[in-house]
């Protein structure tokens, strides 16, 4: 019997976890668990069940919740918006100048400049995109 409330207990403590996400009732859970398990192989007192749910717990706690934490926190950055061109290579649709030029990047037409001011890129040119200067692609054709 005392196994089934250890298992209901960790049953609903896991449940409650998917409300806060803090990963602090999913490890009381997995304590609530190994505490069903145990007291349904043995036939311990409730209080040495509660020493056993308490030993796991703050086991779990200590080593397993930090890890999951640090894992679930440390995500990749993923280039967004303008940042995501650097590197990309675009089609020189006008002639890029210092001062004047288009091109044409993932399907939109850009306004851009070299990177070098003292370059001129002639249409056809494949250029690779340096930055985005604001709504200004530089390029460079490389070597």
């Amino acid at each position: 019997m005392a196994a089934l409330i250890w298992l209901v207990a960790g049953l609903l403590l896991a449940a409650a976890e998917a409300l806060t996400g803090d990963l602090f009732l999913l490890m009381l859970a997995g304590g609530a668990l190994a505490t069903a398990g145990v007291s349904a192989l043995t036939d311990f007192p409730v209080w040495a069940d509660a020493i056993v749910f308490a030993f796991v717990s703050a086991t779990m706690l200590v080593t397993v919740r930090p890890v999951l934490l640090r894992r679930m926190s440390s995500r990749p950055a993923l280039a967004m918006n303008a940042d995501a061109l650097s590197g990309k290579h675009a089609l020189v649709l006008e002639e890029v100048g210092e001062h004047a030029g288009q091109v044409k990047l993932d399907g939109d037409v850009w306004t851009a400049r070299p990177l070098d001011v003292t370059e001129v890129y002639p249409p056809g040119t494949t250029v690779t995109v340096m930055k985005i200067d604001g709504a200004t692609a530089v390029v460079w054709k490389g070597p």
